[in-house]
């Protein structure tokens, strides 16, 4: 996949599957799957690192992340900026942009448009693909008061509108439309030229992406919009306890091991 086909898949009307991922062992597993693209999050904080929130989460945690996860597979990568990686000028954001791709993304994530048009311009420009991020940013949560629903009133839909518009003006190649209402990620995903990828926006964007950990059961975290495809927790702490108890009673290792 490359980025010319995230266009090409809205075009005829095929999704798109994405997923994250934070290291090699999970990544060979996704390479012998159908899923299309793989987002190296920030999310790695929480899942990865024990944090609380996305903001600790730093450049170089990502590229370490970065070049294990491409390590273990040849699938289109994307790659988070963390928090405040493109808030301190052009110069520093294209340094942080480059890392994350010399480690092997090939594209980038930014969250949020306003304010910083012209440092996603300049990343486009000097052969960056960029992927915006619109509607509840994890690194603004604070500004919001919390992980919240974004674009419920008329005023604050206008404006995620507004800003899905520009993404697309200064260039990205397609954007994540995270927990807004299905109306609005509809009139988006139908406004826009460049392919929409849904988290909590409904069944009308152009694809969707979810946290691996969630949708296989192992975080014990299931918000509305998660849907779990495994028990992976229960079937982990399962093997475990069968390893342990075999190791106890002296059954493993037995003659074949």
């Amino acid at each position: 996949m490359t980025t010319l086909d995230f266009s090409a898949y809205k075009r005829d009307g095929k999704k798109i599957s994405m997923i994250t991922c934070y290291d090699s062992t999970f990544a060979k597993i996704i390479d012998q799957t159908d899923i299309d693209t793989i987002l190296i999050g920030d999310s790695c904080s929480m899942v990865m690192h024990g944090e609380s929130t996305t903001i600790p989460a730093k450049i170089e945690w990502m590229a370490e992340h970065t070049r294990s996860v491409r390590n273990g597979t040849s699938k289109f990568i994307v790659a988070d900026m963390p928090f405040l990686t493109t808030r301190k000028g052009i110069d520093y954001a294209t340094d942080c942009a480059g890392k994350l791709l010399q480690a092997g993304a090939n594209a980038v994530k930014i969250e949020g448009v306003f304010g910083q048009e012209e440092v996603l311009r300049h990343l486009v420009m000097s052969g960056i693909p960029v992927m915006a991020h619109l509607g509840l940013t994890p690194q603004f949560y604070q500004a919001f008061g919390g992980h919240k629903m974004q674009g419920k009133t008329e005023q604050a839909a206008a404006k995620i509108m507004e800003e899905a518009k520009l993404a697309e003006e200064v260039g990205c190649f397609s954007m994540v439309l995270e927990c807004i209402p299905h109306d609005l990620a509809t009139k988006i995903t139908q406004a826009s030229g460049i392919a929409t990828i849904g988290i909590g926006a409904g069944v009308n964007c152009d694809g969707q992406v979810l946290v691996l950990q969630d949708m296989l059961g192992m975080s014990g975290f299931k918000p509305k919009f998660v849907k779990q495809y495994l028990q992976g927790l229960d079937l982990i702490k399962n093997a475990m306890n069968q390893y342990a108890h075999e190791v106890s009673e002296s059954v493993f290792p037995g003659e074949a091991n």
